[in-house]
């Protein structure tokens, strides 16, 4: 089946709150979808958050992507041959990865549609529901405390805190307060997004562990190209460290594993460039028996729908930080797995599922 045509169009939502981390403060998702149409005239769909201070994708660096770049390259294949058409993708721009991402899972999308599958049975189908943890964003503690308690009484029963901002003393103090206030049976991981250096992650990290808060994992504690840091901490403490930044593609996952650098990997599909990286990232994370997360930027339930297709694909991916439905004040988009709190469970819909309508350019 050919590809007939790829469009453009724009989302907006609001946040149900201000998500707040040590890198930004956005209190709406303002995102791009892709629309690609094969001859048959089935469509498959994809998202694109502008995330620059992460990934470096701006609205316009993603507009001109898809439209002068990625567009011209794929349009005509034959997306049965789902190989050349994802070489052709990853070949035709350096970087770029959020609207590879984007294309990539609509393209997936597309392609599950045309064999009436939903994708996660054609990824490897390895299970039909799991959890999600949900953000706590960086805020005074009460704050953060009133939000974790909230959180747990939605059912959610792991936290992810972020930490990073105001400093390495206030950081230990409102996970103690965190602990305190949901009590030992919560999951807390703590997601500092860069924010410290080596040697006050290896500070923060032992301080927590003295104090007994039972911490599941460190995310991300120093900055993405600081990988001796990186090693340097997973080297010095008894928490798991999970690389997220320092990990876009599958060489970064590769060099990750090789030197220790980090205990567990963050998938994101907005870093590799959408599911067909991840998935080379996840038969090396197999192979070295190195367990991975699969986590989202802010992103609605369109991008976000197709992360859990991958998680309930791949074994794996044995956690998951697809929280972005939840963190919206709406959910407007039908079709696709049910977002249940902190269950998320796959539907029998073809391909990711999501259905989508907007002016397209």
């Amino acid at each position: 089946m050919r590809i007939t045509s790829i469009q453009v169009g724009q989302l907006s939502l609001p946040l149900a709150h201000p998500f707040k981390t040590a890198l930004r403060t956005v209190d709406r998702l303002e995102d791009i979808v892709v629309r690609v149409v094969g001859e048959n005239g089935a469509e498959g769909f994809g998202e694109a958050p502008p995330t620059a201070v992460i990934t470096g994708d701006t609205k316009g660096s993603i507009l001109c992507a898809i439209q002068d770049f990625i567009a011209p390259a794929i349009l005509g294949m034959d997306l049965m041959d789902l190989e050349a058409v994802m070489k052709r993708l990853n070949s035709c721009m350096v970087h770029n990865t959020t609207p590879k991402a984007a294309v990539d899972m609509a393209l997936y999308d597309l392609w599950a549609k045309t064999q009436g599958k939903p994708l996660y049975q054609l990824l490897g189908n390895a299970r039909t529901s799991f959890e999600t943890d949900i953000t706590i964003s960086v805020n005074p503690v009460e704050e953060m405390v009133k939000d974790s308690l909230e959180a747990v009484g939605r059912g959610f029963t792991t936290l992810k805190i972020k930490v990073g901002k105001d400093g390495a003393a206030a950081d230990v103090g409102r996970i103690a307060a965190i602990r305190e206030a949901v009590g030992p049976h919560v999951k807390l991981r703590v997601d500092a997004n860069q924010g410290w250096t080596a040697a006050q992650s290896v500070a923060i990290i032992k301080a927590m562990e003295d104090k007994g808060l039972g911490i599941e994992l460190v995310e991300q504690p120093v900055p993405a190209l600081d990988i001796a840091g990186l090693k340097f901490v997973t080297g010095q403490v008894d928490t798991p460290i999970l690389a997220d930044e320092a990990v876009f593609s599958p060489e970064d996952a590769a060099n990750i594993i090789a030197i220790h650098a980090a205990d567990y990997i963050n998938i994101k599909l907005m870093k590799t460039g959408g599911i067909w990286n991840a998935l080379k990232i996840c038969e090396l994370a197999r192979q070295h028996k190195v367990k991975c997360m699969i986590g989202c930027m802010l992103e609605s339930q369109i991008s976000v729908a197709a992360a859990a297709h991958l998680c309930a694909g791949q074994e794996i991916i044995a956690m998951a930080d697809l929280d972005g439905p939840s963190l919206c004040a709406s959910d407007p988009f039908p079709g696709g797995p049910v977002f249940d709190g902190p269950t998320i469970t796959m539907s029998d819909d073809p391909g990711v599922g999501v259905q989508f309508s907007t002016q397209w350019a």
